[in-house]
């Protein structure tokens, strides 16, 4: 299974959704939801997590979660792993209760904490499981709008501090903010998600991409990964090719498909066609040059040298 792309840093913010297995109900009790909520409580106190909004449904939950610390990874497996243990052992079970690994969104906070917000607590009603999100009590939004008295540990003070400086009138725009949709039909804004990783404005998403995933190698299990990071032009290879082996064709051409075959995320049928052959010949080809790199040390260092000069090139577009 392809591992999803995490992005980790102090001050993230994150979209969490996870799924029971075979989207089977993982909340079969109120006692499973008060105990999941003590999770989330020990998870902001052992792990320095924030939440900022949450909504239980039957089979799968949402998260609106700050790091300060920027670890992920260890507050999710805190609580994914916390209330597996608890599941099984309560219904004699065994083995997986959530499907896969979870999703988390990187989010562009500034852009979207407002309708992120408002989608997570809209989730009953678009479930039609209630009419009016304040009905509905496995979420935070009753919290928000003053209907109860929140858990010490949900951070309500960011999302509310759009809407007001007085807690009071905050909480009034928020509950206008949200009721304008419930009977709506909108779009979600996780339909504007980049590669199943990013959400946020374009600036937002290309300083994560500088910052944090260019330098990433290439990995075949995070499908993310080759869709964000830079990708190396055909002709740039061509040119470096070309300086770096002038006086033999035969193997600069095979080392421009082999080449852009490894770093432009081309097709071979759109490699082909460079070279007037078929995706089996430019296969081939590549074959073939990998096959000579490794059995010839001193044109594997001329390699390494023209890949590092094609890397280059890559991080400057």
């Amino acid at each position: 299974m392809a591992r999803p792309l995490r992005v980790t840093f102090p001050g993230a913010f994150y979209h969490v959704t996870t799924r029971g297995n075979e989207r089977k109900a993982v909340f079969k009790s109120k006692r499973d939801r008060e105990r999941f909520l003590e999770y989330l409580e020990s998870a902001t106190l052992r792990y320095d997590a924030c939440i900022h909004t949450y909504c239980l449904m039957d089979n799968h939950y949402h998260l609106l979660l700050e790091t300060p610390s920027g670890n992920l990874p260890q507050i999710m497996q805190h609580i994914n792993g916390a209330y597996t243990t608890y599941f099984n052992v309560k219904r004699d079970r065994s083995g997986h209760l959530f499907q896969g690994r979870y999703k988390a969104i990187l989010v562009d906070i500034d852009e979207y904490a407002k309708e992120l917000s408002r989608y997570i607590h809209l989730n009953p009603v678009r479930a039609d499981i209630v009419q009016t999100p304040e009905e509905y009590t496995w979420s935070s939004y009753r919290a928000f709008i003053g209907k109860q008295k929140p858990a010490k540990w949900l951070c309500r003070d960011f999302i509310l501090g759009y809407f007001g400086s007085k807690v009071s009138s905050a909480q009034k725009g928020y509950q206008e903010f949200v009721n304008a949709l419930v009977s709506e039909e909108y779009e979600s804004p996780l339909e504007q998600v980049v590669s199943s990783t990013l959400l946020g404005s374009a600036d937002f998403i290309a300083y994560i991409k500088d910052n944090f995933i260019s330098a990433k190698e290439p990995d075949k299990e995070l499908p993310a990964l080759k869709e964000l990071v830079p990708k190396a032009s055909m002709q740039d290879i061509f040119k470096t090719v070309e300086s770096a082996f002038p006086q033999d064709e035969a193997l600069a051409r095979n080392l421009k498909m082999y080449l852009c075959q490894k770093y432009t995320g081309k097709k071979l049928k759109d490699i082909g066609m460079q070279f007037s052959i078929g995706e089996s010949g430019v296969s081939q080809s590549c074959r073939r040059v990998a096959q000579t790199i490794e059995k010839d040390k001193k044109l594997k260092k001329k390699i390494d040298r023209l890949e590092q000069q094609i890397y280059m090139s890559k991080m400057k577009t």
